[in-house]
């Protein structure tokens, strides 16, 4: 191979910007049919049309600029900025916006080539070349012509581009199927919830009492005792409440010794508190939950907030183990069982907080919950326009499977064994694809460095 000698990016072709014809005139933008390339469309090293189309009239008089196939485009203002250089070649006339520079390189110059030297030499072009104290990540177009690459004769330009992309086709076809696994994964997670709310998981109670010739507690009778219970265990002044009662059947197949209940049969709903650093200055600070802070069967408590909470609301507003909290907004129904022993920790009202006597399993609420959330079956349940809420209202009326208590504890021991092997290989799927990652940064740094 030819020595490689050092070329300053803006000696490789001509070098131009973009921008954006004006959203007030309807005849740029209607019935469009040229690519108008932004940095939201640069996820794809190889660019064959855009989200967005111009017509030909703001060709004409938009300022706009068509630039040919085999141009290389490089993000020079983004957010993305922050850690990645998304860099594209055209396979097709483009325009672009202000945010994106173009080089049309000379003729001895291959444009994958140049794609591939900008990728591998990406962080250090971030480091060198960009722009500091703006509010959006920016690569300053000075320095970043400025930042040479190594150049070699165009048919070894060639070659090592062939090269190049024989090594990602292998790596290609590696994540692709890493990429399947992963979707399979899903599809596994999705049937054993399903299975798990049907009573299809594990054997019913009802067929082990019939096998050993023994009588047992139905759900039905479990449902009575906690009603029972529940009204017994009542001690305010007011007069009880009767729980709302379902007037839905439960929406999954409901088995022998099953039946149904609605969440407010089950056990009590709390939202939390109102954040309002203005009107509540009275108390003492108290950390507490947001819904970003419930994922789907755990906690992530790496940000946690203060706020004041008063005498009265501390016990209202607590958090104990066992106890479920429900996202209400964001993610509707998105929920998780608290297993801390810290007696402290408070929630706020984008939570639900739902407790048990002991008689209804936490987890089963989380996997019931999630089944239905993410089969679609509670999309018709949610409120709002833009963003959806899962309002107390709806959800004290959402409608559970109830199976004997004995069956509820091996529905929950299987869940678990079958969500931690999803679990674990689902890291090491995550692990391999950023080894591949990790491999063509490799590759390109090894290519392409001084």
């Amino acid at each position: 191979m030819s020595e490689q000698k050092m070329v300053r990016l803006r000696d490789l072709g001509v070098w131009s910007g973009g921008n954006t014809p004006s959203k007030a005139r309807a005849e740029f933008w209607n019935d469009g049919v040229i690519p108008w390339v932004s940095p939201k469309d640069m996820k794809v090293h190889e660019l064959s049309g855009s989200e967005d189309l111009i017509s030909e009239t703001a060709l004409q008089e938009g300022r706009v600029s068509l630039l040919p196939a085999e141009a290389v485009l490089v993000v020079t203002r983004s957010g993305i900025l922050s850690h990645s250089l998304p860099v594209a070649v055209t396979k097709v006339p483009v325009t672009i916006n202000q945010d994106i520079k173009a080089l049309v390189p000379h003729k001895d110059v291959c444009p994958r080539y140049v794609a591939h030297a900008l990728r591998g030499a990406s962080q250090r072009i971030l480091k060198t070349c960009s722009k500091h104290g703006t509010t959006v990540a920016s690569v300053e177009t000075a320095a970043l012509l400025d930042f040479e690459i190594p150049l070699l004769p165009l048919d070894e330009q060639r070659k090592v581009v062939a090269e190049i992309e024989k090594q990602f086709s292998r790596l290609d076809e590696a994540v692709a199927n890493l990429q399947r696994i992963k979707a399979n994964l899903k599809r596994y997670k999705a049937s054993v919830l399903k299975a798990a709310v049907e009573g299809r998981l594990v054997e019913t109670e009802a067929s082990i009492a019939q096998r050993e010739g023994r009588s047992y507690e139905t759900g039905e009778q479990l449902l009575q005792r906690i009603l029972e219970e529940r009204r017994a265990k009542w001690v305010s002044k007011s007069k009880y409440k009767e729980p709302v009662e379902q007037t839905t059947a439960f929406t999954g197949v409901v088995p022998a010794g099953w039946t149904s209940a609605t969440v407010d049969q089950l056990g009590s709903v709390q939202l939390g508190k109102m954040l309002d650093k203005q009107k509540h200055t009275a108390g003492a600070p108290y950390q507490y939950l947001r819904n970003i802070n419930v994922r789907w069967g755990a906690f992530d408590v790496s940000d946690v907030f203060e706020m004041n909470f008063e005498n009265d609301e501390l016990e209202r507003f607590s958090i104990r183990s066992g106890d479920v909290l429900v996202c209400e907004g964001g993610e509707p129904a998105r929920a998780a069982v608290w297993r801390s022993n810290q007696t402290d920790m408070k929630y706020q009202k984008a939570l639900h907080r739902v407790r048990f006597d002991g008689a209804y399993l936490p987890d089963l609420l989380v996997i019931a919950l999630e089944h239905l959330a993410k089969s679609g079956v509670l999309d018709e349940l949610y409120g709002g326009s833009t963003i959806k809420h899962f309002t107390r209202e709806t959800f004290v009326k959402l409608v559970l499977p109830v199976p004997p208590i004995a069956e509820q504890s091996r529905i929950v021991a299987e869940v678990d064994r079958h969500l931690s092997i999803i679990r674990e290989v689902d890291a090491d799927v995550d692990t391999n694809l950023q080894k591949a990652q990790a491999l063509r940064h490799s590759v390109l740094k090894r290519l392409f460095s001084k």
